[in-house]
């Protein structure tokens, strides 16, 4: 679908990549990316490691964008597509299929941005832009820095699965905790939220009213509590052979939603089936609904969208079990959720500054976190943590959790205006933003100096002529580069880097190591899509 050309010190001097990807188009007309076209940084595994995702990524986002034209043409709109990258920008829907790769981490991104559009309007006072985004989402809870108002990004580049590629994309620190996170009880009847994902049984049961009676059923006779308040649904037929006991399990549940307790009882294998559900699970044949801190807002009366008697029965049934009242319950829930917040952003900012820290194998640390974070310790120590940035929370749960988080790290907190759909907004207000890496290098003793362009190299001997030879043609060059990108009124800034070493006494003063050019294009959105239709 997609071919990747990745050459050795391509960075440095492109014409063979140029060639290939040349000839490989010409032969089989298919989309051809080069490593240097993503980077122009050296790291000849990573580079191609990251062209090669790219490659493979290039068919899923054609395929998503096509499906989406589709949409918006049996609606008549024809409004050009922009697609958000990784690092927050926009640009143009053919770009993104050739470059799908820059498209990681758009979702974080795009909060980031919102955040703080949203929380800079007239009135406010994040005059510096330096501010923390914490985007409570169903699945993840996200965390960024911005600075100056925009998403700092990572260094190291995105990570795409078990690979490190060379993308700019924003350094966001991401856990498994959500509205829609499964809250259970432990063996000694500890709450324990997250990080799997589960169907609120209030939404389940909006869905299928008939599990209210099985949730009736337990409110009165808790089950186990390995199977409290729990149900599996339908998702998708099985691509491999399965065996009988799943089969059975499948077949089940096209009669609709079934509690795990009903189905440990009505199996011959007993609990043993439950080794076959989390297989299941693990392959996404199945879905697991249960208790989540959705439903507890739904009991706390804080959010009325779905079924709240379900909530309410889910939380007797836990909330018996863990010997309290369903009132306790569900605030821990909630307190639950704030303080792991607030323990994600302790370890972003760590991770920051100096190492990021494992608190389950530094059981000291963990104890000081714990007591500064005031969860549950009696102890004589106490101190207390403080946050110098203030917290932007967005997402749609944000004000039932996050106060509590602002208060527990002793910082300032701000919940703008339309905080649930800052993400959407985010993807509105971005603009069009293209850099490029220039180098310039020492050859010889003689002071020749080779200037790495983009499409190939040139020698100089001095080295203002160089970078003005350079300013030159990549203002034209980065002007095209982002037209290409859907960019209109664009404007080009470059910064310079000299690198010089120190000489010891009797060779000179310093000794000349190269220099830097960065150049970035910003630019509007095109107000025509690539028809030329307004």
């Amino acid at each position: 679908a997609a071919y990747a050309v990745s050459g050795y010190f391509g960075v440095r001097n492109p014409a063979h990549e140029l060639r290939a990807k040349e000839l490989i188009s010409e032969m089989s007309g298919l989309p051809v990316t080069c490593g240097h076209d993503l980077t122009t940084r050296l790291n000849s595994v990573r580079r191609a490691t990251t062209v090669a995702l790219n490659a493979r990524l290039v068919p899923l986002l054609r395929e998503l964008i096509e499906t989406l034209r589709r949409s918006l043409g049996e609606r008549s709109l024809t409004a050009p597509l922009m697609v958000v990258k990784g690092d927050g920008s926009l640009v143009r829907a053919e770009w993104a299929m050739q470059r799908p790769i820059e498209t990681v981490l758009s979702g974080p991104a795009a909060s980031a941005v919102g955040a703080w559009h949203l929380a800079s309007q007239p009135g406010g006072d994040l005059k510096d832009g330096a501010l923390w985004v914490v985007d409570v989402g169903g699945t993840t809870t996200d965390i960024a820095a911005l600075h100056q108002g925009s998403p700092r990004l990572n260094p190291e580049g995105a990570q795409v699965g078990r690979w490190r590629t060379m993308v700019e994309a924003v350094d966001v620190h991401t856990i498994g905790l959500g509205g829609d996170s499964h809250v259970r009880l432990t063996n000694d009847r500890k709450l324990r939220i997250g990080p799997q994902r589960v169907v609120p049984l209030s939404l389940l049961a909006s869905q299928h009213p008939e599990i209210l009676t099985e949730l009736q059923s337990q409110a009165v006779a808790a089950p186990r509590p390995d199977t409290a308040s729990q149900f599996l649904i339908a998702r998708q037929m099985a691509n491999r052979r399965l065996d009988e006991e799943e089969q059975a399990i499948l077949e089940r549940l096209e009669r609709g939603p079934i509690s795990l307790s009903l189905l440990v009882r009505e199996s011959r294998y007993g609990t043993l089936v439950l080794r076959r559900v989390e297989q299941l699970v693990a392959e996404r044949l199945v879905l697991r609904a249960g208790f989540t801190p959705t439903d507890a807002l739904h009991v706390a009366g804080r959010l009325d969208l779905w079924n709240a008697e379900a909530a309410e029965l889910s939380a007797q049934v836990l909330a018996g079990m863990a010997r309290r009242t369903v009132q306790d319950l569900c605030q821990d829930v909630v307190l639950g959720v704030s303080s792991k917040a607030a323990k994600a952003l302790v370890t972003k900012v760590l991770s920051d500054e100096k190492h990021r820290p494992h608190w389950e194998d530094e059981p000291t640390a963990r104890l000081l976190l714990d007591r500064a974070l005031g969860d549950g310790h009696n102890g004589e120590l106490f101190h207390a943590l403080t946050l110098r940035r203030p917290v932007v929370a967005i997402g749609a749960p944000v004000e039932a959790y996050m106060p509590h988080t602002a208060a527990k790290l002793n910082t300032r907190l701000i919940i703008p205006p339309h905080a649930d759909v800052a993400n959407a907004v985010g993807a509105v207000v971005g603009g069009v933003v293209q850099r490029q890496r220039v180098l310039i290098a020492p050859l010889d003793s003689d002071e020749n100096l080779r200037l790495h362009l983009p499409e190939g190299v040139i020698d100089f001997r001095d080295l203002e002529a160089a970078v003005h030879y350079a300013r030159e043609q990549m203002q034209t060059w980065m002007e095209a580069l982002a037209q290409r990108a859907g960019a209109t009124q664009v404007e080009v800034q470059m910064t310079r880097r000299d690198s010089r070493a120190q000489v010891g006494m009797g060779w000179g003063d310093e000794l000349y190591l190269g220099s830097e050019l960065v150049f970035t294009a910003v630019g509007r959105p095109s107000p025509t899509n690539r028809d030329g239709e307004a």
